[in-house]
This record gives structure tokens, sequence and C-alpha cells, in this order.
């Protein structure tokens, strides 16, 4: 049988980083080939060559037995090469359904294939109103654009790099027998993960990268996440330690009763939310992404204000009318989940992103900004958080998506905060700078800070949460006790339907409309 795709000593450099050396690797029709590596292993670039948006300096790319010259997307997606990029390209301006039509190769009819995106994203569980503008969708629901722009084109090679980090647990279920059945009709998937039980679970084989080299081959079904783990980092992985929480008497952070309406049509209206974070503890947010999360986040961030001041507390002042600015002199620190853009300037250094919310750290004195401080803060940072960066003079966009990550989540950490919200804390990030920014959050809350974490891995949650609470369109459930719950209940509450435990052991069962 002819390889579907074939990389033969593939080489790439950039200044200062060997990002891949001398690669090969073979994939069959019909395979499900997983792709492994830490952060800044060389995964991204590699996809990149594959499809045609970045060019190798040396090795060969056989596509079915034929040898592919250079190459760019267009060229690719002629071939049948699709891919779904961690950083999604796709433009603001304009509405899904546009979006998608802009990387059609022929002529399009836009209300036909309107019709088309909602069936094939209600098929496959992933729901998407076409006409939505793609400046109002949250990071989740882009990556359900992307996913959805890809399967209408019927591939032959399907590249997805992270692809189930906004997904219910019965929608991963519902992704992967979609994969199979595509997998089963000849279509090859190049799978990019750093959820290991996903890759045990779907992948035939398993290529393991590590600085830019092939490190080893595996059958995941046939080897345990601790040996994948340990190929990827080359060292034994850090352990988790949660100890018991022991939350302040008084909530640093208090909601009550907000509501508020969405700022667009295609926005999440907030009904009624109450709940409260206190010191020492974490509390969850679970949910399927766009029922209101980015909406919640923004009114408690202060990206947006609510005239009822008293509706967001923190520390026990009235803060729902503060901006962002006055909001951290009352102690707030916050991650949020773009990172290019809200979370760092990509054009900027490390260091002048350090300076964005650390000015009151020694890095501005008198009003002008102290590069040294700035310098020797980011490289704390970079240090610490291990980031894969060329000093703290590196920009914000020459990083890897995980890096950029880490370095943000270590950057608000680093101010000692009393509340730190943060929103998708691991999300795109290895195994092993996982384990490490998880435990970095929960020795923070052990502390005596407030943590408040977003994240559509329920996985995460159940690590490190001591509390969790689950929105969908726009209403928040009661607060769940971590060790009282599971992901079945969380995974029911997160569609609209529950049915499980009650805190006092009983049974119940609770529909929403």
């Amino acid at each position: 049988m002819q390889p579907r795709l074939e990389l033969r000593n593939i080489s790439k450099r950039y200044p200062g980083v060997v990002a891949n050396d001398d690669v090969s690797l073979t994939i069959q029709p019909g395979e499900i080939h997983a792709v492994l590596g830490e952060n800044g292993a060389g995964k991204s670039t590699l996809m990149k060559i594959i499809y045609g948006a970045a060019q190798a300096d040396s090795g060969e790319i056989y596509c079915d037995g034929n040898l592919i010259a250079a190459h760019n997307p267009a060229m690719s997606r002629a071939l049948g090469i699709e891919m779904v990029y961690q950083h999604f390209a796709l433009f603001e301006s304009v509405s899904v359904v546009e979006n998608i039509a802009l990387s059609a190769s022929s002529t399009f009819n836009l209300p036909s294939l309107a019709e088309k995106i909602r069936e094939l994203s209600l098929r496959y569980g992933m729901p998407i109103d076409p006409h939505r503008q793609v400046h109002d969708l949250s990071v989740g629901e882009r990556q359900r654009v992307e996913i959805v722009r890809c399967l209408l084109q019927a591939p032959k090679l399907l590249i997805l790099d992270e692809p189930t980090s906004v997904l219910t647990p019965q929608a991963v279920v519902k992704l992967f027998d979609t994969l199979r059945q595509l997998a089963a009709e000849g279509c090859s998937i190049v799978y990019i993960s750093h959820k290991l039980g996903e890759v045990q679970e779907l992948c035939d084989t398993a290529t393991v990268l590590r600085n830019g080299k092939v490190t080893g081959t595996a059958r995941p079904k046939e080897t345990t996440s601790l040996e994948l783990a340990r190929m990827m980092v080359g060292s034994k992985l850090p352990e988790m330690h949660v100890s018991p929480a022991a939350p302040s008497e008084n909530p640093v952070l208090e909601v009550t009763n907000l509501s508020a309406k969405a700022r667009d049509h295609f926005g999440v209206d907030l009904e009624d939310i109450s709940f409260n974070v206190h010191g020492g503890e974490i509390v969850g947010l679970a949910g399927v992404s766009g029922n209101g999360q980015a909406e919640l986040i923004a009114l408690l961030s202060g990206e947006r204000r609510h005239a009822q001041g008293d509706a967001i507390k923190i520390d026990g002042m009235p803060a729902a009318a503060l901006r962002p600015d006055e909001r951290r002199r009352l102690g707030l620190a916050f991650v949020p989940e773009e990172r290019l853009g809200r979370g760092a300037v990509p054009a900027h250094t490390l260091w002048e992103n350090a300076v964005l919310t650390a000015h009151r750290f020694g890095t501005v004195r008198k009003g002008l900004v102290d590069r040294w401080r700035a310098s020797a803060f980011a490289t704390g940072i970079i240090d610490r958080f291990k980031v894969k960066a060329n000093g703290p003079d590196a920009t914000a966009q020459s990083l890897s998506g995980g890096n950029l990550q880490k370095f943000i989540v270590g950057r608000e950490i680093a101010l000692a905060p009393k509340l730190l919200l943060v929103s998708q804390p691991t999300w795109g990030v290895d195994v092993g700078a996982s384990a490490f920014i998880r435990q970095t959050i929960v020795d923070l809350s052990r502390a005596g800070t407030a943590v408040f974490v977003v994240s559509e891995e329920l996985d995460e949650l159940f690590e490190i949460c001591d509390r969790l609470l689950v929105i969908c369109k726009g209403r928040v459930s009661p607060p769940l006790v971590r060790t009282s719950t599971d992901r079945e209940e969380i995974g029911l509450l997160m569609t609209g339907r529950t049915m499980g435990k009650d805190q006092t052991g009983g049974s119940s069962v609770a529909l929403q409309d």
C-alpha cells in the first residue's frame, strides 16, 4: 500500500533554534497518527511544513507516492490536505459562512453553504450559527468553525491540533466516532493532543518529538500514559500534590444575583448568577464553550463594567463598576483565554509584556519604565516557568503557544494576587508544563489566594478544584463539591441535563430547557 504521507529527513531552522532536525515519518491511508512532544518540540512547525505554510530547509515530502515540491496551503488543499491550527486562521470582521467560503476552491452559494455548515456542525455535535460574526465567537467556538471548515472538504489527510479542548465528554465521544468513520473511509488523520488518554483511545501510532528530533514511535493502545509522557519529556513527570483546602472565613470574590444582557444578538445573556470564592480554595467553572463563560469573565475582570456595583465584590469592596486597573489594586490578577492580543501584545518583547500588569511592582518608577527591573522580572518568569525563549527581548509572537501561556500565567502568579481569575490555564500546554502550572496554581491557593478557574478540560478541573460550578445558557449551577460528583454528572449539566447524586448522597434528576 502506498503511504498517504511520507516525510524524509525534514529539517527547519530559525535564528537561534532548530525547530525540526532530520524528521522522518510515514502515515498510511486510514491511519490515525499522533504526533506528541513538549511545547517547542517542533510539532507545529512540522505541521506547517506539511500544510505548505512553511518551507523546509531540507528534506522531501511525498503524498500518495508523489513528491511534493515547494507548495502553499492552497496547493495542499487541492491535494486533499486540511489543517486546523492551534491559533486559528480566521478573519474576525466577517461571518462564519463567509470565512469558510473564502477557503473554497470553487464557486459557492452562501445560503446553500450556510445550510451545509449548520447541518454538518449539528451532525458532529459542534453546533455553530453560520451567520455569526467571528469577532463575537469565543475561542472554543472558533475552533468548531475550523473543524467544520475542514470536514466540508472531505479531506484525504486531516491535521488536528488540540481538537477536543472545548468539547464535553459526550461530544468527544461523538467526535472520535466521526474520526474513526473518516479513517475507515480512507482519510488519514494527524492528531496532536496533550491529552494522552485520548491518544491511547483513538490513535493507531504515535511519533514522539523532543527538541526537534524524533525520539521514538509507539503503539498508544499498547503503551501506558506514563511511558508516553516520559518519551516526551525525557524524564520523570512531576507529581501533583493537592492538600486539603482551608478556606478563609470571608469570601474574596462574591457574585450576587448578577444578570447582564448580551452586548450583541449572538451573545449569551447572564441570568441571576451567584457564587463566591474564598481565599485558600479553587473554584472551577465547567461548560461547553459559548454558554456565557466569555461574558462572565469580562464582567469579573473589568473588561465590561456593570451598573450594579455590589453585584461583584472583591475583598469586600463593590467592584462591578470598577475599571480593570482599579480591580487590580484590590488584588485581582487575570489570565485571559486568548493569549495573543489579550494576554500579550504579539510584537512586543517579553519584558515589555511584563510591564503591562507588573508596573506597580518596581518595573515603573516615577512614570518611567525601568528596563533593567522589567527585564529581571521577565527573566525570573522565564526561569521559574521554564519558558523556551531567547531571553526577555524575545517577542511574544516568537514563542510557541504553550510557552507563551506559561509566561502569561507566570507573570500573573508572580504578582502574588488576592484573587486569580484564569481562563483555560493549560490550553495547548504540554503534559509536563501542565502539571507544573496546575501545581503552581494549587500552591498559590493554599498560600491564601482565591482562585477561580474557567476550563473546558474536565480532567483539569477535577484534578485541582475544590468546588465546581457548571454554566449552561448563561445560568450557573449550584456549587458541587468535587469529591461528591463525577464527570458524567458534570457533562450532563454542561448540556443542560443533569442526573446524578446530590450533595447529601441522594438521587436527583433535573432538566433545563
